[in-house]
């Protein structure tokens, strides 16, 4: 054991294999010193050392049936020593023997990625940035669009129109569920009146208030063209 203020000054430290406490410490490193305390102590069977050939000698005077093994650290600082040295001999083998990673190819996207909400935003994406791209400000695209311009600002911005779909916690269900397939079959047949299809569904046996139905068919108005306020933006969409 070297000293860690004074690196010339060396010590023996015997440390019990089975409880790793201390038994003794003394001052230098001595072959002697070590096969006069094994003597002094038979009955030691395996000892545990590191590479010293001075601690070897000892061992093989003092206790020569122990069985002499290296320690788990002196262990590991050689083998990986070892391993470092190897590896940095044949250095160029590694580089010449890693290939250039594939490109990584974008899943196909699903039938869970295409709701109307997506929808919507890629359509309102590509309207913003095919006005404001051509140099128009963010007020004149607003004014365009017929959009609020915080809405047109936030998609000027973005880099994709990913960036703009709104993150909304699992729907929980509700009364309304079992007639929102009624709601939107009559909403392609042409009835796009709240009241009316509240009415409607409250005939089959609806319940509920006539604002959940509201707001059922927001995300169906937002999706027709035919409700988009300029003409402008129809083109833009439908293009």
């Amino acid at each position: 054991m070297r000293s860690a203020s004074r690196p010339d000054v060396y010590g023996t430290l015997l440390v019990d294999a089975d409880t790793r406490l201390p038994i003794t410490l003394w001052a230098g490193r001595d072959a002697e010193q070590l096969a006069a305390w094994l003597r002094t102590h038979p009955g030691v069977d395996v000892v545990c050392r590191d590479g010293s050939l001075t601690y070897r000698q000892g061992i093989v005077d003092g206790a020569p049936d122990a069985v002499q093994v290296s320690d788990r650290f002196h262990l590991w600082q050689g083998l990986s020593k070892r391993v470092s040295d190897i590896a940095a001999a044949h250095r160029g083998c590694f580089s010449a023997a890693v290939t250039e990673p594939e490109p990584a190819v974008p899943p196909p996207p699903s039938a869970a990625d295409d709701t109307p909400a997506r929808r919507h935003a890629k359509r309102l994406f590509e309207a913003v940035h095919t006005i404001a791209d051509s140099g128009r400000s963010l007020s004149a695209t607003a004014r365009e669009l017929g959009l609020n311009r915080r809405t047109v600002a936030k998609y000027a911005r973005a880099a994709s129109w990913q960036e703009c779909v709104r993150r909304t916690p699992p729907r929980r269900s509700t009364s309304l569920d079992p007639y929102l397939e009624y709601l939107r079959q009559r909403w392609e047949e042409g009835e796009h009146t709240a009241t009316v299809l509240h009415q409607e569904i409250i005939v089959k046996g609806y319940l509920g208030h006539y604002q959940r139905v509201k707001m059922a068919i927001a995300p169906l108005r937002d999706e027709d063209p035919r409700f988009w306020v300029w003409p402008q933006f129809r083109e833009v969409m439908i293009g």
